[in-house]
């Protein structure tokens, strides 16, 4: 970031922000309106509402200008392309949007922008990686913008139990564009008299964390607080588990750090180890030739499998201190208030089943009589109050089942079809290491539970399926990699049923290495 503020031009300042409902954007553009009049200047503010809330944030337009003795001031009422000094986004891809409008310019505008992502609905509808690519708008901001300054918040703001608009202020004062010292934005902030004390802890945040950005702790920090909680057999086990970490290579150790921290949240300690064992029988193959691609795809999708969705997971999750701590923090409910929960559950008789022992769950899934009776018992869906006692406690009883995790039907799946993939995956690794990579990577194609969990796993065996099929190929990872994205492409599977199609017709072709598939 350039620290050196541009110099202030005779005329007015124009500042554009964008911001999505429940932003605070119109409390922001208040703030800067009456910190402007405050400090004797002439302000005037206006606001475009976008179509919806994830279809096109609120433009507010605010210009700011010194009093001219005898003369009044013509100010816009509209941004215009090309002539805005400021531009503040309270989302990454605003500022991505900003640009394309044409308000960011290089040789003017100083741009202002919280990292964080809050997901368009055609993103998160996508069955694959929908999610637009915040690198190629951080790298459009820095072309197109004179500043480009850029912090997560979002989260400052949270953490402060606050709202955006309060950090973006700070971080507004930080970038020195305005006229004005902190000590007269902190005095607008006050004058509001509104959410003042946790409104100032997010100005300060937003502050410092442009005026001196935070540097990340170093890795044995990151290591030891991993190790907390728990018994002390747990801790010591963890402890344990982290330390072999350097028996891997060096750029895969990021990607299983945060995996050993996920199953082990999971479930405990011995699982962590559970998931080093899977992820060093494939690395072992691994010779580093495609940056260890093999050992990093394994961290990332072997800890993903283990930590599967299942019931207790949910009832774990949702009965934890920190989630109710976290929406009271949300909805900035005070300590004297009271908030109700209610959460929705409809549980199918095959995720009955995979909670019981797994030779009585197979046994009700074989049993007619047994299967009817859970059905209708579990045919209508129910809101459960966790905020209450009567629906704390036995969400809080389905949660500590954990302990037996490895005994129900569900695990002995889930474990039989984690084997099965590794397997298959290994079988490939010593002659096609980028072959067992892709292999690795189908697991994405796994998500979710119910039937979301079903449609996935179909398109999964149907895609590793092919993959003896396509050994000896020079480009067998590349067709796995196809099938995969065809898989991703739709819910229904009609690309990817297009594919195999297509694959079907190579049986008659000779293979790129002049071996008959």
């Amino acid at each position: 970031m350039d620290a050196t503020p541009p110099e202030l031009p005779d005329r007015s300042l124009n500042i554009a922000i964008l911001a999505m409902g429940g932003q605070g954007g119109g409390v922001l553009a208040d703030w800067i309106v009456d910190l402007a009049e405050r400090e004797g200047w002439q302000a005037q503010s206006t606001s475009v509402p976008g179509v919806a809330q994830r279809t096109g944030a609120t433009i507010y337009y605010v210009e700011i200008i010194r009093p001219h003795p005898g003369r009044s001031p013509v100010l816009s009422l509209l941004p215009v392309p090309g002539d805005v000094d400021v531009v503040i986004a309270a989302e990454f891809f605003e500022a991505g949007r900003a640009i394309q409008r044409g308000l960011v310019t290089p040789d003017r505008t100083t741009l202002i922008a919280s990292t964080h992502r809050a997901y368009a609905v055609l993103e998160k509808a996508k069955p694959g990686d929908g999610r637009g690519d915040s690198g190629a708008v951080a790298a459009a901001a820095r072309v197109a913008a004179r500043r480009f300054i850029a912090a997560d918040m979002q989260a400052l703001a949270e953490r402060a139990g606050s709202v955006i608009s309060a950090s973006l202020f700070g971080a507004l004062a930080a970038a020195e564009v305005l006229p004005f010292p902190r000590a007269a934005f902190e005095a607008t902030v006050r004058a509001a008299g509104v959410g003042v004390e946790a409104s100032l802890r997010a100005f300060a945040a937003g502050f410092e964390s442009i005026a001196t950005p935070p540097t990340p702790p170093p890795a044995a920090a990151a290591l030891a607080a991993q190790a907390r909680g728990g018994s002390e057999a747990e801790r010591a086990a963890l402890a344990r588990a982290l330390a072999r970490l350097d028996e891997f290579p060096a750029p895969a150790q990021p990607m299983l750090r945060h995996g050993l921290q996920r199953v082990a949240d999971y479930q405990d300690a011995a699982y962590a180890h559970e998931y080093l064992d899977r992820v060093a029988h494939l690395a072992a193959h691994d010779d580093g030739a495609d940056g260890f691609a093999l050992s990093i795809e394994a961290a990332r999708h072997v800890a993903v499998a283990m930590a599967y969705d299942d019931v207790i997971r949910v009832a774990d999750l949702k009965t934890r201190g920190a989630r109710f701590t976290r929406v009271r923090a949300e909805i900035a409910a005070q300590p004297d208030q009271p908030v109700g929960i209610t959460e929705f559950f409809h549980p199918r008789l095959e995720e009955v089943c995979a909670s019981l022992p797994a030779g009585l769950g197979r046994a009700v899934q074989r049993s007619a009589l047994l299967s009817g009776l859970i059905g209708r018992l579990f045919a209508r869906g129910r809101h459960v109050r966790t905020d209450r006692l009567t629906g704390f406690l036995p969400l809080y009883l389905i949660a500590g089942l954990k302990r037996r995790r490895r005994t129900l039907l569900r695990h002995a799946g889930e474990q039989a079809h984690l084997d099965a993939w590794l397997a298959l995956a290994a079988r490939h690794a010593a002659a096609d290491p980028r072959l067992a990579t892709e292999i690795v990577k189908c697991r994405r194609l796994v998500k979710g539970y119910g039937d979301t969990h079903a449609r996935g796993s179909s398109k999964f065996d149907r895609v590793t399926g092919a993959v003896d099929r396509l050994a000896g190929r020079a480009d067998a990872a590349d067709w796995v990699r196809r099938l995969r994205e065809a898989a991703l492409a739709d819910e229904d599977g009609r690309t990817l049923d297009g594919a195999l199609a297509t694959l079907a017709t190579l049986e008659s072709v000779p293979a790129p290495t002049g071996e008959t598939v």
